[in-house]
């Protein structure tokens, strides 16, 4: 039987600090309580870190034992983030005049290019889904979580917290929660509000509809874990290492763009609240050119021939 996870005591306000005050969603709550524990251990405080006596020094020997242990600079960047909140959580509230972490520069993370799942494969995926509407087992809904998450890009975290009120089918609409508790309203085709009507209608009928749009086992709402086994079931045959919920929210950027959708709209579908944010979609999607004008124009084949020929 898997142990349920619990907060020490001493994180306790800190946990609802971030999910109350500052808005912050479970997994990053989550993630943030898990570096604390590690920094904990790391100063072999394990029933909580003594304030008082963190220095800089404890912030920066911390991070480069971590860097030693293969952690990414994404990773030591968010640690570094994460220790950052909580000792300002507790400055604000007279339990520690410093802040060590506030002044540990930040790692700079490579910025990988998104995974995505072409536009081929995708027409493939969605082809081979269940096509009936009267047949709301769980392939139906699992075909239509697939066709939601490529038509919107949402988060998996806005999927799990969409709620039955947060469609308009007649106007084909759908509100979206997003980082922070900020609201979104994005147009769906009449095709999906279709569907996702229907799928709520057949739960009421079998009475099993949880308060979650979604359902997980009967009457219940589903869990991070079965939305991500059951995008990656459905993307196993897709040409990308990635197959999770937040592949289908690159997929859907990049289509966008490579179908002429400009930048600010693509920026808003997806709840960025920066447009550099999006802007990587744009060089995801200038690769997809270069390597198809590779592969057609006939005189960048001869270019590439000649090159070959010379090596």
């Amino acid at each position: 039987m898997k142990e349920k996870r619990t907060t020490p005591e001493w994180l306790v306000g800190f946990e609802e600090h971030l999910r109350g005050e500052l808005g912050r969603s479970p997994l990053t709550a989550e993630a943030y309580l898990r570096d604390l524990k590690a920094f904990a251990a790391y100063m072999a405080a394990p029933d909580g870190i003594r304030h008082e006596e963190v220095g800089v020094n404890d912030v920066r020997s911390f991070l480069a034992d971590r860097s030693r242990r293969g952690d990414s600079a994404r990773t030591l960047r968010r640690k570094t983030q994460s220790l950052r909140a909580y000792f300002r959580y507790l400055r604000r509230r007279g339990a520690t005049q410093q802040n060590p972490a506030a002044d540990v520069m930040l790692a700079k993370p490579d910025k990988p290019l998104p995974e995505f799942v072409t536009a081929q494969q995708m027409e493939e995926i969605l082809s081979e889904q269940p096509s009936s509407a009267g047949c709301h087992t769980d392939s139906v809904r699992d075909s239509l979580i697939i066709e939601l998450l490529y038509s919107t890009g949402i988060r998996q975290a806005e999927l799990l917290a969409l709620r039955e009120c947060d469609l308009n089918a007649s106007a084909r609409e759908l509100r979206i929660t997003g980082k922070r508790r900020k609201q979104r309203v994005i147009p769906i085709a009449q095709e999906i509000a279709d569907k996702m009507a229907a799928y709520r209608e057949d739960l009421k009928t079998r009475g099993e509809a949880p308060e979650s749009f979604f359902e997980g086992s009967p009457g219940k709402p589903l869990s991070k874990t079965t939305l991500y086994r059951i995008v990656n079931r459905r993307l196993a045959g897709a040409n990308c290492p990635q197959k999770s919920p937040h592949t289908l929210r690159h997929t859907f950027a990049t289509a966008m763009l490579n179908n002429g959708a400009d930048l600010n709209t693509v920026k808003e579908f997806l709840g960025h609240s920066r447009l550099d944010t999006t802007q990587i979609y744009t060089h995801v999607s200038f690769a997809e050119m270069k390597r198809a004008y590779s592969g057609a124009h006939p005189r960048s084949q001869k270019a590439e021939k000649d090159a070959e020929a010379k090596k």
